[in-house]
């Protein structure tokens, strides 16, 4: 009974240090939803939210105008739009539940182009600045200068109007309870980063 005691002590100890020398590395053993309360994300984070102004604003320059139509989205949310196409009229327009979509945690926004007469367009060929390239590709490679990801450059199911800034953290660690530094939480507080002590 006494070596088993010694055992636990040690991996407790073991799972101590790793907590201080590698946090990152412990959160993905030990979810961080396992030893304290996560709040869930409440809107978009800073940094995608700046560089989605500075896109808006090369796009500008550019001739292009680019609207935004969709950002941070509750689980709720996310569970209605994936419904279309399933449980109700429309096109399947994503394959993400609620909780599995980085919009759930403030990390991706949809975007569309405004057409000379001011209509919102999703047509990736339109060249409204008429200079001999689609304006929804110049877009996405102005995105993806300014750090983001595009959903049209994924393999299988592209989703032309994503753009997400995920900061090296995949969907399990964000489910998990992993944010990035900075993530505006429901409670009202903002995120410090994962890597940092947690009280």
């Amino acid at each position: 009974m006494g070596g088993l005691l010694i055992v636990a002590g040690l991996a407790a100890a073991a799972l101590a240090l790793l907590k201080l020398e590698l946090p990152r590395a412990f959160d993905k053993i030990v979810p961080q939803g396992l030893y304290r309360d996560v709040p869930p994300v409440a809107g978009l984070h800073p940094e995608l939210r700046a560089a989605s102004e500075r896109l808006a604003a090369q796009a500008k320059a550019a001739g292009i105008s680019v609207v935004f139509t969709d950002g941070f989205r509750s689980e709720a949310e996310q569970d209605e739009i994936y419904a279309q196409g399933r449980d109700s009229e429309g096109s399947i327009v994503t394959h993400a539940k609620g909780g599995e979509s980085y919009h759930n945690y403030g990390l991706a926004l949809d975007f569309a182009l405004k057409d000379r007469s001011g209509d919102i367009i999703w047509d990736m060929e339109y060249d409204g600045n008429k200079n001999g390239r689609a304006d929804w590709l110049e877009v996405a490679g102005m995105a993806k200068k300014l750090g983001f990801t595009w959903g049209g450059d994924w393999e299988g199911f592209k989703d032309n109007p994503h753009l997400q800034m995920d900061f090296g953290y995949s969907i399990r660690e964000l489910q998990l309870g992993n944010r990035p530094a900075g993530s505006l939480l429901a409670d009202g507080t903002v995120s410090g980063d994962s890597e940092a002590a947690i009280d």
